[in-house]
């Protein structure tokens, strides 16, 4: 048989010849690696710690400690009892006293009821087992040797607990009334406050997308104000308009503000514009020719509605539903403020760690708060996977047509809820200028005198923008970047996919959540990292990570909008990828650069949650002094510092519209042409 007629099938196959990888291709790889270990390091580590920390239990083993006692001559020929032993002679803890946590600590002088430090009785104490520790003040001792200490000395001896691995701790959780009654409080405040600003965002982006009102610019601007403000804010807006000494006090009628009633008020605040965005956008898409083909039908307007509008726009409203529940569950500063005795878990994890230096049940407080946190995340990404376009090629703009009665009645809706937003801001800063609420309503700046209260003074609020420059300048080039390389890189589906997971994350944990897992990971002393803990450089670490997700969500869209050819004509003219990425790339994707870094400079002003564990006297914050000046009494300074907030936010924005408009109108001449 010849050569020629050997055929493709008769032909043994020949080894698979993989494609060589590119000096560009090895670049964008290495750097995909690089910032998924950032991710891996600032996010999953930490997350690791937290759950580690929260199956540790920690239980005094008295039987490992051995005691002997003096005679008044100093001589020991007395027998040799353990702490088991003594303790059943006496009693003085019980089963309850000997469940501990990782700082606590047990005298052993009240195992001697007849103990004076003024004796001249000697003590000896020894660790009896391997693994036994015991301090003398602040000295530990782990040793198998007997120590000898007089009665002055032996008095500031303390026990320290044994660390195992268990769910005792969990048992111990869902055992307590108080603790495990916060999971029925905070998922019925979400709840509550999740329907009531999905409601009125919808209808009033109803008002802005479907009707020809009047004034739409202006109402969308005040929509948006209430991100601008720590979610503390509203809570002392509340209490100075319906607290004991509240101008509309009885409104109420009896009822407390301290409460569920102000939770859920201050709640619809801060996550109105977060439902009114998505929504709008859902409604902003729709086509025509559907509500022409209902109006041929003789359907009702109301009809139309349930069967056109409603339909159309609910992948935005179940989306907007899971966002508004995730952000009121894991909130921590309006419940710290106006909750009163009214608890929740994240308020509950503050009061573990703070309040009790508890970790370990702070921890398993988080676990708890991260569980309806990521399932709510992950049927919000379920429902979104299963979106379908809603428009085509052929589809027709929808343009509402005036209706002059319609008009009117969602001008006065959309007037009450901007009078709601404007107002609680304005009692804020009428609150901030009173000299002596209520007794001296005459106006002054005495609030603003940062320096003489509680919270960090001014240097608190300087430190805010420090943190908030170095997030936006940082955080935008770190997200940016690693979205080009998930986005742009050939081949590598593997690698690709991990990344999306660990950028995906973060936005289904809660701030309150991560800045504790960073106090177990970077506050270890075996952790060679250990050396930012207390620096600005974690909160910018912290903060990034936290609002990571967003961010990165911007950048792939923008991304996604560029088409491969790029890449393929660069590699064509053998033009490096770095050279394309800083000539081509930046300037197409700089609108979407800009809006991640205002993002990420606005939420790095308001964020308390995720920084209020990790902040030192150095490195307070405007928000955390807000916070402490409410924890002392501080109420008007701390509206004060909260509206210095606001106005930072809104210049801010101000200086990104201007700076954006001369940017772009250099860089983005070519999408006029």
């Amino acid at each position: 048989m010849s050569v020629l007629d050997t055929t493709p099938d008769t032909m043994p196959a020949g080894p698979e010849i993989k494609p060589k990888l590119s000096r560009d291709d090895i670049i964008m790889r290495g750097g995909m690696i690089v910032i998924a270990l950032y991710l891996l390091i600032t996010l999953a580590f930490p997350l690791w710690a937290m759950l580690s920390k929260s199956f540790s239990t920690y239980q005094f083993d008295l039987s490992q400690y051995e005691f002997q006692i003096s005679d008044d001559a100093g001589v020991f020929d007395g027998a040799i009892l353990t702490g088991a032993e003594l303790n059943a002679r006496t009693n003085v803890y019980e089963a309850s006293d000997l469940a501990g946590s990782s700082d606590s600590r047990l005298g052993v002088t009240k195992f001697f009821p007849d103990f004076s430090f003024r004796s001249p009785v000697h003590y000896k104490i020894r660790n009896s087992v391997e693994g036994g520790r015991f301090l003398v003040g602040s000295k530990l001792y782990n040793t198998l040797d007997w120590l000898e200490l007089d009665s002055n000395t032996f008095r500031r001896v303390q026990l320290r607990p044994v660390k195992s691995t268990g769910i005792s701790n969990f048992v111990s959780y869902f055992s307590t009334p108080a603790l495990f009654n916060s999971i029925k409080n905070s998922l019925l405040i979400a709840a509550i406050s999740t329907v009531i600003t999905v409601s009125l965002a919808f209808w009033f982006a109803y008002a802005l997308n479907r009707s020809c009102m009047r004034f739409k610019g202006v109402f969308r601007l005040i929509a948006m104000m209430p991100i601008l403000v720590p979610s503390l804010l509203p809570g002392i807006a509340l209490v100075y308009l319906f607290g004991n000494q509240g101008m509309l006090k009885g409104l109420l009628f009896g009822a407390s503000i301290y409460g569920p009633i102000g939770i859920v008020i201050g709640s619809v605040f801060f996550t109105f514009p977060h439902a009114f965005l998505i929504i709008s956008t859902a409604l902003a898409i729709s086509d025509s020719r559907l509500y022409e083909a209902a109006t041929s039908l003789r359907s009702t307007p109301w009809r139309t509605f349930w069967t056109v509008t409603v339909p159309g726009a609910r992948y935005g409203l179940i989306s907007a539903t899971f966002v508004v529940f995730n952000l009121v569950i894991t909130d921590f500063g309006l419940p710290k403020v106006i909750g009163g005795q009214f608890n929740v878990l994240a308020v509950d994890i503050y009061k573990q760690v703070i309040g009790q230096q508890n970790f370990e049940m702070g921890a398993v407080v988080s676990v708890v708060l991260v569980v309806p946190a990521i399932l709510a995340f992950a049927i919000d990404r379920l429902v979104q996977s299963k979106q379908v376009a809603l428009l085509s090629a052929r589809s027709v703009p929808y343009a509402p047509s005036p209706n002059t009665r319609t008009d009117r009645i969602f001008l006065v809706y959309s007037s009450l809820v901007a009078l709601f937003i404007v107002g609680l801001l304005a009692v804020c800063q009428f609150a901030a200028l009173v000299k002596f609420w209520p007794y001296d309503l005459s106006l002054s700046l005495n609030n603003y005198q940062f320096d003489k209260m509680d919270g960090g003074g001014w240097g608190s609020y300087f430190n805010s923008i420090e943190l908030a420059l170095l997030t936006a300048v940082i955080g935008t080039s770190v997200v940016f970047f690693g979205a080009y390389l998930v986005e742009k890189t050939n081949g590598f589906p593997v690698g690709r996919s991990l990344f999306q997971m660990f950028a995906m994350l973060p936005m289904a944990i809660p701030g309150m959540v991560l800045g504790l897992a960073y106090i177990f990971f970077f506050n270890s002393p075996s952790n060679p990292l250990n050396f930012v803990y207390g620096t600005m450089a974690i909160l910018v670490i912290c903060t990034v990570t936290h609002f990571y997700t967003v961010s990165h969500l911007t950048a792939v869209t923008a991304l996604k909008q560029m088409d491969r050819e790029f890449e393929a004509v660069s590699s064509s003219l053998k033009q490096p990828t770095m050279k394309l990425f800083a000539r081509v790339t930046v300037p197409v994707c700089l609108p979407a650069i800009l809006d991640i870094s205002i993002y990420l400079f606005v939420n790095a002003m308001t964020t308390v949650s995720a920084v209020v564990f990790l902040y030192s006297p150095k490195t307070t914050l405007a928000s955390i002094a807000v916070l402490n000046m409410d924890d002392a009494g501080d109420i008007a300074p701390a509206a004060a510092m909260g509206m210095m907030i606001f106005y930072t936010n809104a210049a801010a924005r101000i200086l990104h519209l201007i700076a954006s408009k001369g940017i772009l109108k250099r860089t983005q001449a070519w999408r006029t042409r």
